[in-house]
């Protein structure tokens, strides 16, 4: 049995809901949702984690020790008598300095741990990313910009490994040390620390107020680049539109449009951000200057040791460090921030209706098709398909025309369960798809659409999509059905050339005939041709039909054209029009009613055949 076809969209709508934009200086809509949904992704990782954990606890504890021992190296003065005690001075300058250097050692293995574990995480962000991408409906696509996606798992994800590789560490380094510090500031002198706490409700109120302002500023900087993304990839795509109807004028005025809110967005947000490095060395050296006259006075009218008074005086400054080095990385947390609910709201967004517990796979499909009272919209205000009932009997040939708009490829889509349909039931074989697993439903078809999807790979590779098992001799076999063997040949590494995604390395019509190739080799018991010949010349056109032909003999065959030509020798004709089918038949039983079909047939060709 055929493999299973990845299959881009069939027509349909577009519409370019770019999603919820958030006003400039809105805040975002969940931040400490967001920070928790991280920190259950870090609890994944329990050993590597509690290993950081632990190293930054004891590496906290030795910083805390630091004013302390700094302290205690100022008492060996003695102010009696004017000497130093040497011995003991000596002692704890050796016993700082290993304090010191197993700071710096426990550090840089800490660093290495919480990076590792970092780069961990955020590929297994861009794994979960990517595999929810593979689960979306089609219809996710179909209502959002690919730019935006595409910002979404590159800047977003790449934000988040930025500031969770510097921030992680620094973050509970510097949660452990105010901690720390408020203990050993309280055994010491519980006025002074006070004096040193006065900075705390200060902090709290100047980054409430800060985040405030800036975070939505960041959202929507993120937003704005994401959208900008759209733009490059559209007209990176469209370049040849773009110069041929001379839109480069237009094209740059969008792009300007949205760099300037890019700009604009951006300047506020690190504008804001920017504020709370200097408010909080303001807030340090107030609280150092308050510590010390504190200090003073003690030490000269309650008989405080000067050791104490320096002590208090790092630990003021070590205090306020952890929060400036919150402050130094607080515009890339934002962003981070900003970046991580972006990403978070994707991975929410709602998936594909998974299959039925207890659906089957299909066996040996014949190719028996029935619509059944099947009804669809794509937008409740906009139904496309009413009450639709048709039966197709294995091996027959089916052409479905009508006016643009009319829901023949939405037909198709319904069929292939890229959409489900909202009443009525479809039928394969007699069993509702509805009922079948999508992989199984999926090996049913093959392919061939107007708008011709490469891969990045060979042209053998990309032949054999459908099939990877397939052998070298079968793919040069299926070519030569679709009549693309003779221009492969004549490409300089035949079957071996490279093609590069929708480049422009080949002709569309060529494009179109390795979709063909691949539709062939496929093998499935359901052909859908939609405009399959739209891209090729007359000559090139009799030649794939005669191929078709042989390849629709024993395949269930669904045509979508507008070509007289392609559609004549079909068993039976449906015409959609409005929703419904006007009327079904032979091209000559539709031509002897004189209905909707003879009219459109009469007005492309000029007469009535």
């Amino acid at each position: 049995m055929a493999q299973q076809v990845s299959m881009p969209s069939m027509g349909g709508p577009r519409f370019q809901r770019g999603g919820q934009r958030f006003a400039p200086g809105q805040r975002a809509k969940n931040a400490g949702g967001t920070v928790k949904r991280i920190l259950k992704i870090y609890l994944q990782f329990g050993r590597p984690m509690a290993a950081v954990l632990l190293l930054t606890a004891l590496s906290s504890l030795l910083t805390v020790l630091t004013p302390y021992l700094t302290g205690q190296a100022f008492n060996t003065f003695s102010e009696a008598s004017g000497q130093v005690d040497t011995p003991v001075l000596i002692e704890i300058l050796l016993l700082m300095a290993a304090v010191y250097l197993g700071s710096w050692l426990l550090t840089t293995v800490n660093n290495f741990l919480a990076l590792r574990v970092s780069q961990q995480l955020v590929y297994q962000l861009r794994r979960d990313f990517f595999l929810k991408m593979q689960r979306l409906p089609l219809g996710f696509y179909d209502t959002t910009p690919h730019g935006d996606t595409m910002s979404r798992l590159t800047n977003d994800v790449d934000n988040i490994s930025t500031t969770i590789a510097q921030a992680t560490t620094q973050l509970i380094s510097s949660a452990l040390t105010i901690l720390g510090s408020v203990v050993m500031m309280l055994l010491l002198n519980v006025p002074l620390t006070f004096v040193v706490l006065l900075c705390l409700p200060l902090v709290a109120f100047l980054t409430r107020f800060l985040a405030g302002r800036s975070r939505g500023h960041f959202l929507e900087q993120q937003r704005a680049l994401g959208a900008l993304n759209g733009i490059i990839e559209e007209n990176i795509s469209g370049l040849k539109m773009v110069k041929a109807f001379g839109r480069q004028e237009e094209v740059l005025r969008q792009f300007s449009q949205v760099n300037e809110e890019l700009y604009k967005s951006s300047r506020k947000a690190q504008i804001w951000s920017g504020y709370m490095m200097p408010f909080l060395n303001v807030i340090s050296n107030l609280i150092f200057a308050l510590t010390a006259i504190a200090g003073g006075l003690l030490c000269a009218g309650c008989g405080l040791p000067m050791g104490t008074a320096v002590s208090f005086l790092t630990y003021s400054k070590q205090f306020a460090h952890p929060l400036n080095s919150v402050a130094s990385m607080f515009n890339t947390i934002q962003s981070a921030l900003a970046g991580a609910e972006r990403v978070f709201e994707l991975l929410d967004q709602p998936e594909e209706t998974p299959d039925d517990p207890e659906a089957l796979s299909l066996k040996n499909p014949q190719g028996e098709v029935e619509f059944s009272r099947v009804s669809f919209s794509y937008s409740p205000e906009k139904p496309v398909l009413h009450q639709i009932s048709f039966h197709v009997n294995p091996g027959e040939t089916i052409a479905l025309v009508g006016e643009t708009g009319a829901g023949k490829t939405t037909l198709v889509n319904l069929l292939t369960r890229f959409y489900d349909a909202d009443s009525g039931t479809i039928s394969i074989d007699g069993r509702n798809i509805t009922r079948l697993k999508r992989s199984s439903l999926r090996e049913c078809f093959s392919v061939v659409l107007q708008d011709t999807c490469l891969f990045t790979g060979t042209i053998l590779d990309n032949i054999r999509y459908a099939r990877p098992q397939a052998t070298e001799e079968e793919v040069v076999e299926a070519a030569r059905l679709a009549r693309a063997h003779s221009f492969i040949s004549r490409l300089p590494q035949g079957y071996q050339t490279r093609v590069f995604g929708n480049s422009d390395t080949l002709s569309q019509g060529q494009r179109q005939l390795l979709a063909i190739a691949r539709a062939v080799l496929c093998d499935s018991p359901i052909l859908i041709l939609d405009e399959a010949t739209s891209s090729v010349d007359t000559k090139t056109e009799k030649e794939i039909q005669r191929a078709l032909l042989k390849l629709m003999e024993r395949r269930t065959s669904f045509l979508i054209a507008h070509r007289l030509s392609t559609i004549r020798d079909a068993d039976r004709i449906l015409v959609i029009g409005d929703g419904r089918i006007l009327e079904q038949g032979s091209h000559r039983q539709l031509m002897e009613q004189k209905g909707p079909y003879y009219r459109m047939v009469v007005s492309q060709m000029g007469l009535a055949d």
